[in-house]
């Protein structure tokens, strides 16, 4: 690489660094502009931009990226965002990284339809895009979809959770994500399918956004309870909100008869879901997601075909409670497959 491009390489990556994301180098991949494990070649860049860097769950996906990038001699470029929702961030690590050279980019989409018009000037460069556990809207604005099936994710516990109540009435609280974010309102949707349920329905007796936050979570399970103090089936867009809703519902002595459902299958939340907190989870798996969205970019950058389609990653559904009708795993089966 001659002097100009290094540096020029370089810059793109202090740009990303600037806008108060992750990227470039440190990471345990390959320097810029090295040739590991590719004979001489120059090394396929893949950049990784996921919503945030703390959230265990994308903490694992850059993991199995940067194992997947070692293990093919790739170098991985990554970002995220300051916080989830944090869309312009998205936007100018996708143009860093198209500046400096990526053949694909992987992203868990924070804004699933505003961040579109970045994606397509970046497939313009001939750059191809993965959504990674998020779909965009509409999902062919990226060329492929390695996630779990967020829809099955929800309509598991939404099984589970009718099963569970076994013809009991329910009154149903619904933790959501946010506005905008496709993964949320699959998993609710499908949580509702589950249940049996159409949106609207009168045994919804309160909804409320938490942004995935644990904090969130709480306030948000507190005014659950002031609109509607005998709430008895709760669920959560993730186990982060489950454990705040949990903390409410002790706070008012409702822990023990309150049924809380979530997604994800964190080790934190698989612990939850060992001691009772939560009822039950549906598990996803990050590193799967990202070690097979590298090798598809690598594959891709040595002059295969672009991937396309999506792939359903898996789903399974954790808890030591099973219900009659319901495939589940348990918790020793979810802690051996746990992430974070």
């Amino acid at each position: 690489m001659s002097t100009g491009t290094r540096a020029a390489a370089l810059a793109a990556c202090a740009a990303v660094v600037m806008t108060g994301l992750t990227g470039c180098g440190g990471d345990g991949t390959s320097p810029a502009g090295s040739s590991a494990g590719t004979g001489g070649n120059a090394a396929v860049k893949v950049g990784l931009i996921t919503k945030t860097e703390t959230n265990p769950f994308f903490v694992k996906m850059k993991e199995g990226a940067q194992a997947a990038a070692k293990a093919e001699g790739a170098e991985l470029l990554s970002a995220a965002g300051k916080f989830d929702g944090d869309n312009a961030g998205q936007i100018t690590a996708i143009e860093n990284m198209v500046a400096a050279g990526v053949k694909g980019i992987l992203i868990t989409p924070s804004d699933s339809k505003a961040i579109v018009p970045a994606l397509q000037k970046a497939r313009s460069a001939g750059v191809m895009v993965v959504a990674l556990d998020s779909p965009t809207e509409p999902q062919d604005a990226t060329d492929a979809l390695f996630a779990t099936d967020n829809f099955k994710a929800g309509e598991l516990i939404g099984q589970y959770a009718r099963a569970a109540m076994a013809g009991k009435p329910a009154k149903i609280a619904t933790l959501d994500l946010a506005p905008g974010v496709a993964v949320g309102r699959l998993r609710h949707d499908g949580f509702l399918k589950g249940y049996g349920i159409a949106e609207g329905d009168p045994s919804v007796v309160c909804s409320q956004d938490t942004a995935g936050d644990q904090s969130k979570g709480q306030t948000a399970m507190e005014n659950c309870l002031q609109k509607a103090p005998d709430v008895n089936v709760v669920y959560t867009i993730n186990e982060p909100a489950a454990l705040g809703a949990y903390t409410a519902l002790k706070a008012k002595g409702r822990e023990k008869d309150v049924l809380i459902v979530s997604v994800d299958g964190g080790c934190t939340g698989t612990k939850a879901v060992q001691s009772g907190q939560i009822a039950a989870t549906s598990q996803q798996y990050p590193l799967k997601m990202a070690e097979q969205g590298v090798k598809a970019v690598v594959a891709f950058g040595k002059g295969g075909a672009k991937a396309s389609g999506y792939t359903d990653t898996g789903v399974t559904l954790i808890t030591d409670r099973p219900a009659s009708g319901v495939e589940a795993e348990d918790t020793a089966f979810g802690l051996q497959n746990c992430w974070g």
